[in-house]
Parts: structure tokens; sequence; C-alpha cells
């Protein structure tokens, strides 16, 4: 064997070593914080998402009304918009302007739902969200306002009442009530290509300019009624403050029930991370934020972590300054 055919084959396994290293992807990491105290428990991968529509510890209720398709569509009728859910607000770095008045809509896009995770808590007109009525979150749809929404894969369709704010996450158009999105037959698949259009009172299509003196009419009998039933609101807790250091601004509301809802959500969106959600508020304006972080480091690791993970943009802010 001569010289020149001897090195080749002595090279020949480091050769073959380094296409195989060459040929595999780079395994995924996590991004963590500061290293942990000895012993401490790695950091938490989030909860997988279940046919794309809720995480692990979300989901139908232990047991659900035996007679839920026969549960009624929302009946649209004239009520007083809520002024303060329907103020402008940011999520993630984006600017949203619900509309304030009853108008045409029309609109195709995904549509999920909440369940359990929410049942019991506030939505964003200060009403405790029903897993099992028929209702509806969206951005920018009048709070509150009625809906028509219909799967565009099988053709049903149902009619919801909006009265919460959201999705702000994986691109969808609005997330129903468990029992909406079950008479729409997107329970399984978690989600569904929908299209939703505004209804007004005595309409079954697509909403039309309503009329103006009727409008007021029927909101000033809404309004007294609400105001001769409704019960004694319950006292509000305190607001949250920061504790000094650098935090991550995830959304600015002029709303509380708005900001408390909206923590709510990303409670369950960030599972490990939840814990660290706050609401703190200056000058009427409430601020869903995550921290304290030690240090500019740490929060922009963080901030990478949730645009990596979540697809959530965010702001750095400093002790409370912003």
């Amino acid at each position: 064997m001569s010289r020149t055919i001897r090195r080749w084959w002595m090279l020949l396994p480091a050769i073959v070593l380094l296409a195989a290293c060459g040929s595999q992807p780079p395994r995924p990491t996590l991004e963590r914080g500061p290293a942990p105290n000895a012993g401490a428990a790695p950091a938490k991968r989030p909860a997988p998402m279940q046919g794309g529509g809720y995480y692990q510890d979300d989901g139908p209720g232990a047991h659900p009304p035996k007679d839920l398709l026969s549960i009624p569509d929302a009946v649209p009728r004239w009520e007083p918009l809520n002024q303060a859910a329907n103020r402008p607000y940011s999520v993630f770095g984006r600017e949203y302007v619900p509309l304030t008045h009853l108008e045409p809509y029309s609109a195709r896009g995904m549509a999920s739902w909440y369940g359990r995770k929410f049942n019991g808590q506030k939505t964003s007109d200060g009403e405790i969200y029903d897993m099992y009525g028929m209702s509806a979150a969206h951005p920018t749809l009048p709070i509150p306002s009625y809906a028509r929404v219909t799967n565009l894969n099988n053709g049903r369709s149902v009619v919801v009442r909006i009265n919460d704010r959201g999705p702000f996450l994986e691109n969808r158009l609005i997330d129903l009530s468990y029992t909406a999105a079950a008479k729409l037959g997107i329970i399984g698949n978690g989600s569904a290509p929908v299209e939703v259009d505004s209804i007004l009172p005595g309409q079954t299509q697509i909403a039309k300019a309503p009329d103006p003196i009727e409008q007021i009419v029927e909101a000033a009998q809404a309004a007294q009624a609400t105001q001769a039933s409704a019960p004694e609101a319950p006292a509000r807790l305190p607001e949250t403050q920061d504790v000094g250091g650098v935090y991550l601004q995830l959304g600015a509301f002029g709303n509380r029930d708005n900001a408390e809802g909206f923590k709510s959500r990303l409670e369950g969106e960030l599972q490990d991370l939840g814990g660290k959600l706050l609401i703190s508020a200056t000058n009427g304006i409430y601020r869903v934020k995550l921290g304290p972080w030690q240090d500019d480091a740490e929060a922009r690791r963080i901030a990478e972590r949730l645009r990596r993970l979540f697809k959530i943009d965010s702001m750095l802010v400093v002790n409370n300054g912003r």
C-alpha cells in the first residue's frame, strides 16, 4: 500500500465523524436566567398544546351539561356599551382600538376556545366567565355586542355575546366559550377557520347601521333596568405596586377589568412564568408586567424566551417609571 493511500486510510474515521456531526441539527435549548442553586429544579418547559386549542391544565370541565348542544344561542338585545371595556389598549406592543358603537363588521380568521382554567374569572366587562354560556372574546368588537360565528369547514353557525377581550396569540380572530365551540364542532381540533359577522337586535344577518333614536331609547331602558337590579359591586382589591427592579411590560389598558382579564389569560399561556405577572397602576393606566428581574441582561433573556416560545413581544421598563 502506498504512503498516500495509507494517509487517506488513517484519516477516514475522522472524516466520517465530522460528516456525522455536521448532519445533525443543533439540539434545542431553553433560555434560562442566572444559574439556579445546587439541587434546584431545572427550568420547566411550557405544557404542550392539546389539539391546537388548549394547554394541559386547561380544557373542558369534568362534568359538562348533558344537554350541551341544546343550549340556545345568545339572543341579541339592546344593551348600553361598557365605556371602560371599549377604551384603546396595547398588548405585546400592538395597539388595539375597540369599536365604540355598533356597526357592520365581517371578518374571517381562526377561532379557538377557552375553558375551565378561566371559568369563574372576570371578563373584560366585569362579568363572570361561564364556559357553558354562549359568549366570546374579541380584540375590538364592542363590549357588549353580538356576532354570528360560522365554521367554514362544516357550515355550522352560532350567535354569541361578546363580553371579553382576546385572543392575542397564534393570530386568532375570536375565542369562543366551550359551549359555542362544541356547537360549531371545533372542540376536538381546538381551532377552525370561521367568519364573524356582527348582529344587531332583531336581525339575523350581518349588522346594518342602527336606528340612532331606537338605540338611545333601548339603551336608556336597559341602563335603568340594570341599575335597578344590579347587586352591590364587591370591593376592589388595592392596586399592585412594583417593588423595584427590571420588568417586561406586556400590555397597557385604561380599564382595570381588561388588565385583570389579560393577566388571567397570560397565567394560563405562560405556565411557569405566570407567577411573575403583576398589574401596576399609574395615572389611570393599568400595565401588565412580568418580573422583577435581577438586571437588564436577565430581562432580555426572558424577553427572547417569550418571543421564541410564545411569539410574544415585550417592552423593557425599570422601576415602574413608564
